[in-house]
Formats: structure tokens, sequence, C-alpha cells
């Protein structure tokens, strides 16, 4: 009777034990696991923050282009602007207009 009494703790304790504990070998696996979640979200964060950099790299070029375009409309502009007068001016040689008396 005792040696069953002995055994069926023991068993009870290995239950309890089986129970509330992982083994190795769970352990190990989970460890794993957890290292390639890890690994992964890594090589996600650093494919956003290549994607954002791109994202970034053509707005600014759009905006150079932009600017660049902005500049040489303006520039075109000036350059009417400037010629128009001269346009508009007499001709030096030209004979003055007689009045009507």
């Amino acid at each position: 009777m005792k040696k069953v009494i002995a055994l069926s703790a023991v068993l009870a304790l290995g239950a309890l034990g089986m129970a509330c504990g992982e083994s190795a070998a769970n352990t190990a696996a989970n460890k794993a696991v957890a290292n390639a979640m890890n690994t992964a979200n890594a090589a996600m964060a650093n494919a956003a923050n290549a994607m954002a950099n791109a994202a970034n790299q053509i707005a600014n070029a759009a905006n150079h282009a932009a600017n660049a375009a902005g500049n040489a409309a303006n520039t075109v502009a000036n350059a009417a602007k400037d010629a128009k007068p001269a346009a508009n001016a007499p001709a030096a040689n030209a004979p003055a207009k007689e009045e009507k008396k």
C-alpha cells in the first residue's frame, strides 16, 4: 500500500510539473520562433524604410522638376515682357508724321 501511495504521489508531482513548466524542447522551439519573428519584423521595417526613402526621393525630384519648369516659364515671361517695348517703339529712321493743319 505504501508503494502505491508513493507511486501515486510521484505521478501526481510529475503531472503537476509538466502542467506548470515547459520542457527544454518547447522552450528552444519557442525561442526559435520568437527569433524568426523578430528577424522578419526587422526585415519588414527595413523594407518599409527603404520604400519611404524612395518615395521621398521621387517627391524631391518632382519638386525640383516643377521648380525648374516654373523658373523657365518665368524667364520666358520676363523676356517677352522686356521685348514688348522694343517692338512697339518707333523706328529710329522713320520719318516723323506731319501734323494736319
